[in-house]
């Protein structure tokens, strides 16, 4: 089959697709496990330290330890990432699991880790970024790997980008988020030069939640003019 006609309606490989930070988290995950295996699992705080990396990523992103938590529970939700408690583990440590819901090679796994990092890349570029992860194999296996990995029955795990004015090559781009825009993050090819494009991430309430809170703050602010009252009669008996 080949990547370039397959049907933007082919069915996505998560329902619902990941989030922006849910695609960090796994990204980092996936790389760490490669390229720093001795620190991997992660702990909480090296994981927020890998989502707030300058280099490698785009775009950058500003999270905290509350946004990772977050964005692990929806993984851990979703079956591709576990909270690990070994024996000698002081803290909470957390490995992904897209081997395991998505069998696929280590190459593989190092280019959709890139592509979850940095956004839609060319072939070439993927295979060069993902050298830090794992060894990589010549560029006609590499296309070969991508082809399998959008065709697969049960859903397409990349898709390759209609090529676009003043692009030489088409780039690929992975569909955990959803379905992708023609543009790579911040308009620019990963590999380019130029000021990083930051993005800063938070947790919003729902409206109910917000209305809650401020009840209970109001609540909590008479009860403590009530006891003030209390305790100057108290005090003035």
């Amino acid at each position: 089959m080949n990547s370039e006609s397959a049907s933007p309606t082919s069915p996505l490989p998560i329902d619902p697709p990941l989030s922006a930070i849910e695609a960090r988290v796994l990204g980092c995950l996936i790389e760490k496990e490669l390229s720093t295996p001795d620190v991997y699992p992660l702990t909480l705080n090296a994981l927020v330290n890998a989502c707030n990396q300058r280099n490698n990523r785009a775009p950058v992103m500003s999270v905290g330890p509350a946004e990772v938590e977050l964005a692990l529970e929806g993984l851990r939700h979703k079956q591709l990432a576990t909270h690990f408690a070994g024996a000698e583990a002081r803290v909470a440590k957390f490995k992904q699991r897209v081997d395991a819901v998505f069998p696929m090679e280590t190459s593989a796994r190092a280019m959709l880790g890139e592509l979850l990092l940095r956004g839609a890349q060319t072939s070439a570029a993927l295979r060069a970024n993902a050298e830090r992860m794992c060894a990589m194999p010549e560029a006609a296996e590499v296309e070969a790997i991508l082809n399998e990995l959008a065709s697969r029955p049960a859903g397409a795990l990349v898709r390759k980008l209609a090529r676009q004015p003043g692009q030489k090559e088409a780039r690929w781009a992975q569909l955990l988020t959803g379905e992708p825009t023609e543009a790579p993050a911040g308009g620019r090819d990963a590999t380019e030069g130029g000021a990083p494009q930051t993005m800063t991430v938070t947790i919003a309430l729902p409206a109910e939640a917000e209305q809650r809170i401020k009840n209970l703050e109001t609540e909590v602010a008479a009860l403590r003019e009530e006891l003030s009252k209390l305790r100057a009669e108290l005090g003035g008996a």
